[in-house]
C-alpha cells in the first residue's frame, strides 16, 4: 500500500507569518519594557551618586554612597512620613473594603429598584477626572458640622481639614472598585445564596460568609490599587494639611525639591527608591492574585 502524500504543513509546525508576528510582538514588549523600567534603573543609580557626578551625565556612579540613603533620612523625618503614609494607605484600604463590597454586593444580588440606573451611574463616575471634583469635595470637607470647631451647620471652623478623617474618608470608597466587586459577586451562582437562605441565614450572612470569600482575587486587586493610591497620594494631602505631623511620604519627598536651584538629586532619588520600595515588595507577592482578578473582569450584567 502506497503512502499518502502530505501536501500540507507538517503537523505541529507553525507558518513563517505566525513566526515573523511572534518575533514582532516580542521585540514590542521588549521594548516597552525597556522603555518602562529604564526611569527606574536611571533613579537607583543617581541614589548612588555624588553632587559632582549629578552635574555631568554619566550612567555609572564612581563609587556606591550607601550613605545618600543614611543622609537622605536624616534631612528629613522620613521615618514619620512612612508612618503616615503606612496608617492612610492601610485606613482608606479597610475603608473601601467595607463600603465597596457591601456597595457591589447589593447592586448584583439584591432586588433594588433601579439598580441598572445605580450601575450606569458608577460607569459615569468612572470617567469623571478627580480634578475636576477637588474643590467641591475640599469645601465639603470644611463644612463637616461638629468636627475642627464648626457649629451643627458646618460652619466656624475647619471641619476634617488637616485631619486623619479628611485624609482618609474622602478617597476611601471610589466607584472603579464598587464596579470591580459587583462583576465579581454578578459572576458566582445565585443558588449559593438561595440554598444558605434556605438555612436559615440572614442577608449580611450570606454576603460575609459565602459570598466575599469567593471573590478574593477581587478583593486583592481592590488593595493593591488602593494601597498603590494611597502611598502616592501627593495633591489632596497638600490641600487639606498645614502640619508636618501630618505630611504623608510624597510629600515630604517634596521639601529636597523646594528650591529648583538647589535640588537634592542624590537625597531625593534615595527617597524616591526607598518610596517604591514597599510597593515592589507588595505587588510581587500579590502578583498571582491581582492578574487573576484583573483578568476575570468582565462586562457582565
Amino acid at each position: 500500500m502506497t503512502s499518502a502524500t502530505v501536501t500540507g504543513p507538517i503537523a505541529g509546525s507553525k507558518a513563517p507569518g505566525l513566526r515573523v508576528g511572534r518575533v514582532l510582538l516580542y521585540v514590542a514588549l521588549c521594548l516597552g519594557a525597556l522603555v518602562m523600567i529604564t526611569p527606574f534603573v536611571w533613579m537607583v543609580l543617581t541614589a548612588f551618586k555624588s553632587d559632582l557626578e549629578i552635574a555631568k551625565f554619566s550612567w555609572l556612579p564612581g563609587e556606591l554612597r550607601w550613605r545618600n540613603f543614611v543622609e537622605a533620612m536624616q534631612t528629613a523625618p522620613f521615618l514619620r512620613y512612612f508612618r503616615n503614609s503606612l496608617f492612610i494607605a492601610i485606613g482608606e484600604t479597610a475603608f473601601t473594603l467595607a463600603v465597596c463590597t457591601t456597595a457591589g454586593y447589593a447592586l448584583a444580588k439584591l432586588p433594588i429598584r433601579g439598580s441598572k440606573a445605580l450601575l450606569s451611574y458608577f460607569i459615569l463616575l468612572l470617567l469623571v477626572p478627580f480634578q475636576i471634583i477637588l474643590v467641591p469635595l475640599f469645601l465639603i470637607v470644611k463644612s463637616i458640622p461638629l468636627f475642627g470647631g464648626n457649629n451643627i451647620l458646618g460652619q466656624g471652623g475647619i471641619g476634617w481639614l488637616n485631619s486623619w478623617w479628611g485624609l482618609i474618608i474622602p478617597l476611601g470608597a471610589a466607584p472603579l472598585f464598587t464596579f470591580l466587586a459587583r462583576q465579581f459577586y454578578v459572576s458566582l451562582p445565585n443558588e449559593l445564596a438561595q440554598a444558605a437562605r434556605v438555612d436559615g441565614l440572614g442577608e449580611f450572612g450570606i454576603f460575609w460568609r459565602i459570598m466575599t470569600p469567593l471573590i478574593k482575587p477581587a478583593l486583592i486587586t481592590i488593595c493593591v490599587f488602593q494601597i498603590e493610591a494611597a502611598w502616592n497620594a501627593f495633591l489632596w494631602p497638600l490641600m487639606i494639611t498645614t502640619s508636618d505631623e501630618m505630611r504623608p511620604l510624597q510629600l515630604g519627598l517634596a521639601i529636597f525639591a523646594q528650591n529648583p536651584a538647589e535640588v537634592q538629586w542624590p537625597y531625593l532619588m534615595a527617597g524616591t527608591a526607598l518610596a517604591t520600595l514597599p510597593m515592589i515588595v507588595m505587588f510581587i507577592f500579590a502578583q498571582k492574585r491581582f492578574v487573576e482578578g484583573m483578568a476575570n473582569v468582565g462586562i457582565k450584567g
